[in-house]
């Protein structure tokens, strides 16, 4: 989960944030005049493992209902723009 910090702040500690990042794996959700402009998020490191895959999942952002649901719509719509037809029952693919 990602920690809230203005981008003031970042500046003044620049280094701390930084390393934060880099060596701890935190994120920050930067904001400016209470908006959020940008974020601050570890870079994947290469040759990740796949025993890292539940941990990397684990790390995103949940979704909220409403966007799941608006999710699923845009799938359900590229795959018809697609004509790739959402699988009839659990065992199609």
């Amino acid at each position: 989960m990602a920690t809230t910090t203005s981008v003031t702040d970042v500046l003044r500690n620049f280094s701390d944030y930084i390393n934060r990042v880099a060596y701890r794996g935190e994120r920050f959700v930067l904001t400016r005049g209470g908006r959020e402009v940008a974020e601050l998020i570890p870079r994947p490191a290469a040759g990740r493992r796949l025993a890292d895959l539940p941990q990397i999942l684990a790390s995103l952002p949940a979704l909220g209902e409403d966007e799941s649901l608006r999710f699923a719509h845009d799938l359900e719509e590229m795959r018809r723009d697609d004509g790739t037809a959402l699988p009839e029952g659990p065992w199609e693919s």
